[in-house]
């Protein structure tokens, strides 16, 4: 590296670093006061506190990395620009592009560690913040797991297994509930298409009833429709149903593979794991915005003005994101525009703005 180059890394990193710090900060003063209430009337534990906390801090820092690259650029060249110093690195025939480079450069390295803790840290983080929230602080007993991709349950007197649940729909996919009898005896069985939660009972569709009368033959059973008095409530389900944020891209690339072949509609996971990807790139395109507003603004005389608009248009980002995504997992759009859409149309925003302000 140069010694130009080493000064504004140096300037762009330690201005990353305070912005990510006091975000960082402001997330955990009002996270703690939003959950102080639910802490305090289940009567959790200090240390339960400060690990729920610790432990949501890698989902957080993974979300907040491209807005702290956006401000951290928009500052950093802001004040170049009213200093004069790109004036004068200009004045010695150094292009944006050349200026730019150290600030490109780091916002692919933050692309890379975004993904990185997205993939090996964030999922099993975001796991355990959940386990403490619902079992350790809430008390809900921990009867299921998420293993082979599928949704195990023990309940009192039977097992269940499901490859899907749908929370937003309050359904299960892909049922199977084996009952067992005080010696642990399988006495019946039943296999379902689906189970559909009616505000105090499951019905089962399509159902194939087995039952297992002592060395008999198997009593198997058709029905269309079977209402079941099974204890658990769809917010039971919910603590074993892993969600996209609680899996990585290759266990949810897996997860949609096996949904797929066994037939059930997948696309509100191929929706996420599109977005996992999409989401890694926004931090360069961030970049490139963080560097450019300044310089329009140099020449307009308006910095701070430059830096609003930057910012407005920076963090509009996951608005129009979450809005594509919703309507990817919805089926309106395909997963893959869904997912890029918003990165392609700021992307090319940024270009555009980049190669004006470099003419």
């Amino acid at each position: 590296m140069t010694l130009l180059d080493r000064y504004i890394a140096r300037e762009f990193i330690l201005t990353f670093l305070f912005v990510l710090l006091a975000f960082l900060c402001l997330y955990m003063v009002v996270d703690f006061f939003e959950r102080i209430r639910m802490f305090l009337s289940n009567k959790a534990s200090l240390a339960q506190i400060v690990s729920y906390h610790l432990y949501t801090l890698p989902s957080v820092v993974a979300t907040m990395m491209p807005a702290c690259v956006l401000l951290a650029a928009l500052t950093t060249f802001g004040l170049f620009s009213r200093n004069h110093e790109i004036v004068a690195m200009k004045a010695n025939g150094i292009s944006l592009y050349r200026i730019a480079r150290p600030v490109i450069a780091f916002g692919l390295i933050v692309c890379g560690l975004n993904f990185l803790l997205n993939e090996f840290v964030t999922p099993a983080a975001n796991w355990q913040a959940e386990y403490i929230k619902y079992v350790e602080v809430q008390k809900k007993k921990e009867w299921g797991a998420f293993k082979e991709n599928q949704i195990w349950y023990k309940s009192r007197n039977a097992i269940y297994n499901f490859k899907l649940f749908v929370p937003a729909e309050n359904r299960l996919q892909g049922v199977t509930i084996s009952y067992l009898d005080p010696q642990f005896n399988l006495s019946s069985r039943i296999d379902a298409r689906e189970a559909l939660w009616q505000g105090d009972r499951w019905e089962l569709r399509d159902v194939l009833r087995t039952t297992f009368a002592g060395k008999d033959f198997p009593v198997i059973e058709r029905l269309p429709t079977l209402a079941v008095d099974i204890a658990e409530a769809p917010e039971d389900f919910q603590i074993v149903q892993k969600s996209a944020d609680q899996m990585g891209f290759r266990e949810l690339r897996t997860y949609i593979r096996k949904l797929r072949k066994e037939g059930y509609d997948a696309t509100r996971y191929e929706t996420d794991l599109h977005g996992k990807i999409a989401f890694v790139f926004v931090s360069l395109i961030l970049a490139l915005i963080g560097v450019a507003f300044p310089m329009r603004s140099e020449r307009s005389g308006g910095i701070a003005q430059g830096i609003g608009i930057g910012v407005i248009i920076g963090f509009s980002y996951w608005i129009v994101f979450a809005f594509t995504l919703s309507l990817g997992r919805s089926g309106t759009l395909p997963p893959v525009a869904a997912a890029w859409a918003t990165n392609i149309i700021l992307g090319v925003v940024a270009v555009v703005m980049f190669r004006r302000v470099n003419t």
